[in-house]
């Protein structure tokens, strides 16, 4: 072997002992962003220019949240993500704590209460509920990994799971959902006694169905209205035709960025949860394809991160935010889609709301701060493919 190849593989040995941190993502992300402002402004304009007097008021305040978050997000990708498995009790009591003061001290809007109130600054507690137990759940699962598939292991993760979910069960039951399936995911992931766990999963889901359609209030009547739409003339059964309508007259490829119809005053709620409607409006079926891939390579370097972790803790920790991720979306284009009942469920990093995009990009942050800690010298290969 000669000196100067020497030097080179000598030189490549001390570069793949250097840290890995993900572009990749970090890119999506940001392209995430972008065009959700941008299809937030296209949606929003013309309900806060008659409302509000000002075409931008939606914009201007999620600009102010991503750029809150984006700070937040990148504080966390910096912080070594193993302080989290020490403080995991006090983070989720605290967390706890808050989502029960909204109980108390909360704020109404459309009947229901979720939020605090801190200055100029409403937030949802039950947003920052999903980060707790996505750590709570992965510090417990990497101090039991000898138990795997004891009873006690299974029950003390189920016991978490119902805790962290009574505080928004009540006012919020589309969180309170997501905040289960996160759980649940994670730990039928770590147990080896996945049957078991399926036959509480079956009876968890049919008790909240059998509660849905045989309650009273408006959870029954969104059972109603997306059985049959036609019947409505306001509320989120004439919000789901709308968005019906909406996707049915994009086409391929759309009516043009801003030329939605339905979002002029016909589509309640169109920079929220139904804004998925507006894009296939305007941009098509292949404007939504390309939000879809978006996600799917938001997904897939996630996926990358936790299969390359340096440990179980980190693992978990972005399993966790994967299923969060998913769930959401998925919800969130299946009710769009008249798929199942309306949620109120909203579109990551696309639908207004600043609890929603804080909490998501603090969770960016945290896988962030996963694949920093992966040495390119161990990472997988598949990642190549």
């Amino acid at each position: 072997m000669s000196r100067r190849t020497g030097a080179k593989i000598a030189k490549f040995k001390d570069y793949s002992h250097a840290k890995y941190f993900d572009y990749i993502l970090l890119g999506v992300v940001v392209l995430l962003v972008l065009f959700g402002l941008m299809m937030l402004y296209s949606s929003s304009a013309f309900t806060a220019s008659t409302r509000l007097g000002d075409p931008a008021f939606y914009l201007k305040r999620q600009a102010v949240f991503v750029l809150i978050g984006a700070v937040l997000c990148a504080g966390i990708a910096f912080i070594p993500y193993n302080i989290y498995k020490a403080g995991a009790n006090v983070i989720y009591a605290l967390t706890f704590l808050l989502n029960i003061a909204v109980l108390f001290v909360g704020r109404s809007s459309n009947g229901s209460t979720r939020w605090i109130r801190i200055g100029f600054f409403s937030f949802q507690p039950s947003e920052l509920m999903k980060i707790a137990l996505i750590i709570s759940m992965a510090a417990v699962i990497t101090h039991n990994r000898n138990h795997f598939g004891s009873f006690k292991f299974d029950l003390k993760c189920l016991i978490l799971i119902a805790f962290s979910i009574v505080p928004v069960l009540s006012s919020n039951l589309s969180t309170a959902i997501i905040i289960a399936g996160i759980g649940f995911i994670m730990l039928f992931i770590a147990s080896k006694r996945k049957a078991r766990l399926a036959v509480v999963a079956g009876i968890g889901m049919t008790a909240v169905i059998v509660a849905t359609v045989f309650g009273e209030g408006y959870r029954s009547d969104r059972i109603k209205y997306w059985l049959h739409p036609e019947q409505a003339t306001s509320g989120k059964g004439f919000q789901v035709l709308q968005g019906l309508y909406a996707i049915g007259s994009g086409g391929f490829f759309g009516k043009g960025l801003g030329a939605s119809d339905t979002k002029l005053g016909n589509l309640p709620e169109s920079q929220n949860d139904m804004i998925f409607s507006v894009i296939v409006e305007e941009l098509g079926t292949f404007g939504a394809i390309c939000l879809i891939l978006m996600y799917v390579v938001l997904l897939w370097r996630i996926y990358l991160i936790a299969v390359n972790a340096k440990d179980m803790f980190g693992s978990f920790l972005v399993i966790g935010v994967f299923v969060h991720l998913s769930l959401q979306m998925v919800l969130n284009m299946l009710v769009v889609t008249k798929t199942i009942p309306n949620t109120g469920v909203t579109l990551p990093f696309i639908s207004y709301g600043g609890s929603s995009m804080i909490g998501i990009l603090m969770e960016i942050g945290i896988v962030l701060s996963v694949s920093r800690q992966i040495s390119l010298e161990n990472l997988s290969l598949d990642e190549e493919a």
